[in-house]
């Protein structure tokens, strides 16, 4: 049995459709009611350790979207025999400390120390997902702004990642591979070409961009609390002064994916239906 736990985000939804004999974990079952999928649910809350065994029992493989920082006590309720699959985030790898990437790296050390088989999954900035804020967030301000504020001209390189990639790369990790595994799209690009890429892929012209040291945007950061503009905190404005690139050798020869190009995946992101593929 296939238990998924935090299946009611939205990577969660996104693999539950595509495995919907596997039953769920969920701490709210109304909420699962509502997404009307077919996988049966159990009922339990991650710090919640008797019945976290309980909704546990007979699974052979688990995947968790809940936080990592939780691995300890999802592996203390696991079946010994159990496959497990985290997925964390290359948050963990920021030099700007905070309590995510913190949690990140407390999960990955308490998995990697109990020699389970399994993977933890990095994955990069999500986008695709229906209902994700990421890319929908920036074409959001972009609608509104004639030019686009970025810290140190949006040099910085980013490499996100669809979620049809995410899934298909946990699906992998049902067989394949063991420890730590980062995922990411196909190549980095600096952050002012990604942003021009959403520009197209949502209709609009690529604005202008505005070199403005982050210590600026930060100071101004309460300022989009405003109506009509998009909520920008302060750690988000400090991780755009960093790279984050990443090699996908592992994800490409061990799991065996091959990410789909950023302009695929913002094509089907910003599809007529109007919302994102699942795949």
């Amino acid at each position: 049995m296939i238990a998924i736990i935090g299946a009611t985000g939205r990577s969660g939804v996104a693999l539950a459709r595509q495995l919907p004999a596997a039953g769920v974990v969920v701490r709210d079952r109304a909420k699962w009611a509502a997404l009307a999928l077919p996988n049966p649910s159990r009922i339990a809350d991650v710090t919640d350790a008797p019945a976290l065994l309980r909704a546990l029992t007979g699974a052979t493989h688990i995947i968790s979207f809940a936080h990592a920082r939780h691995a300890a006590a999802i592996i203390g309720a696991a079946p010994p025999e159990a496959r497990l699959i985290f997925l964390g985030s290359t948050r963990r790898f920021s030099r700007w400390p905070d309590a995510h990437g913190d949690g990140v790296r407390v999960g990955e050390a308490a998995f990697l120390a109990s020699h389970r088989a399994g993977v933890m999954l990095h994955p990069t900035m999500i986008y695709g997902a229906q209902g994700e804020d990421n890319v929908q967030r920036l074409a959001a301000l972009m609608r509104r702004l004639p030019m686009l504020p970025l810290p140190g001209g949006g040099r910085a390189l980013v490499q996100p990642i669809h979620q049809s990639d995410v899934t298909a790369c946990i699906l992998a990790a049902l067989e394949h591979g063991q420890g730590v595994i980062t995922i990411a799209g196909p190549e980095p690009l600096p952050y002012a070409a990604f942003c021009a890429a959403v520009a197209r892929a949502a209709g609009l012209a690529p604005r202008p961009i505005l070199p403005i040291p982050a210590a600026l945007l930060i100071a101004a950061s309460p300022l989009t609390v405003l109506p009509l503009l998009p909520r920008i905190r302060p750690a988000e404005i400090r991780r755009l002064t960093e790279d984050k690139a990443f090699t996908i050798d592992t994800m490409r020869a061990v799991l065996g994916v091959a990410p789909i190009p950023l302009a695929e995946g913002l094509r089907r992101t910003f599809s007529p239906s109007g919302h994102a593929s699942a795949f």
